[in-house]
């Protein structure tokens, strides 16, 4: 078997630039916007302590992180095939292990998600493990993290059994366990009270699932595939094709899931609430971002990837931190929107 060599320290800093513009993009966005949305000490009512105002957010975007990581690190497989294992097995040793440690890190920041949203709404109190319970029971949002956090677990039982058997064991599989952890995650959002609930809710869920592949595959192709130029040439075309219907399910499912909460919450005017509320606000920031990536993720497309199938040396892994570090900014800013007032 030919094992391919390893990739030079260049490329390793490439990678780790992608990883970190995510990761510090998306901590930094959440916690500016969480305070841009904080809400106003009221005299005589007790507010969250600071750990609680600032630990949530970033508790929140780093459970959205590992997702993205771990759907991303699960999407690889299929992204690099089958036919050439000699190749492809060299990379996929590195990704298994991480992609295990990527759940495990999903599920255990949704369980303190829980803990600290258990801690806002009990303010000056230490949660108890009764306090815990009783919210999760009592709370939609606690029931939905509980289920993805269940969802991580098992796709880190399923990573473990790929690191044993290798692709062995369903790359569909893995994929499918990722994605479905985070159909609870738009439960953690505004809720809609009207005929038009459930429509908006499956919209949230596209737009969730949509985002974390984008975004995952981009991540998990810069860092682990960019080094490698003939497998760069195979894997970057199959990505784009995903990318691109991700990017327009993305952007039109955002649009609806925006304007559909703010159109059908009481005491809120369009397009007044856009600029005159903390939630229209942070959906035009959104908005905006997801336009940002328009021309970012074209060029990658339209005058990259020629020359990579082309066996060129090109600047993807600068191109692409640009592209994740906007996505962090967005998930940021997402993290966000679900905290902030409609009205």
């Amino acid at each position: 078997m030919t094992v391919t060599a390893p990739p030079l320290p260049r490329q390793r800093v490439g990678g780790r630039l992608v990883a970190g513009a995510f990761g510090v993009c998306a901590v930094v966005a959440a916690v500016a916007a969480s305070t841009f949305t904080a809400q106003e000490t009221v005299p005589g009512v007790p507010m969250p302590g600071p750990l609680v105002s600032f630990g949530l957010p970033v508790v929140r975007v780093l459970l959205d992180l590992a997702a993205v990581a771990t759907v991303g690190l699960s999407l690889l497989p299929k992204l690099l095939g089958f036919d050439a294992p000699e190749r492809t097995e060299p990379v996929m040793l590195r990704v298994r292990p991480l992609a295990v440690l990527a759940a495990w890190a999903w599920a255990i920041c949704a369980l303190l998600t829980i803990v600290f949203q258990t801690a806002e709404l009990n303010p000056g109190s230490v949660p108890t493990f009764g306090m815990i319970a009783g919210y999760v029971e009592t709370v939609g949002t606690g029931q939905g993290l509980l289920f993805s956090a269940a969802c991580a677990l098992a796709a880190a039982g399923i990573g473990l059994m790929a690191v044993r058997f290798g692709e062995k064991v369903p790359a569909e599989l893995r994929v499918i366990v990722a994605l479905f952890g985070l159909l609870p995650i738009p439960v953690t959002g505004h809720a809609v009270n009207s005929i038009w609930h459930d429509p908006i809710m499956v919209s949230m869920e596209i737009h969730v699932m949509g985002a974390a592949a984008w975004t995952g595959g981009l991540a998990a192709t810069a860092v682990f595939v960019a080094p490698h130029r003939e497998l760069l040439a195979v894997v970057l075309p199959r990505f784009s094709r995903i990318a691109t219907v991700c990017l327009l399910l993305v952007g039109l499912s955002g649009l609806v899931n925006g304007l559909g909460t703010m159109a059908l919450t009481p005491g809120v005017t369009l397009p007044d609430a856009l600029l005159t509320s903390h939630y229209g606000v942070l959906v035009v920031i959104k908005t905006v971002l997801v336009a940002a990536l328009v021309p970012l993720a074209a060029h990658i497309r339209f005058r990259l990837m020629p020359a990579i199938r082309g066996g060129r040396a090109t600047a993807l892994a600068g191109w692409a931190a640009a592209e994740v570090a906007v996505m962090g900014l967005a998930y940021g800013v997402a993290v966000a929107i679900t905290r902030a007032s409609i009205v």
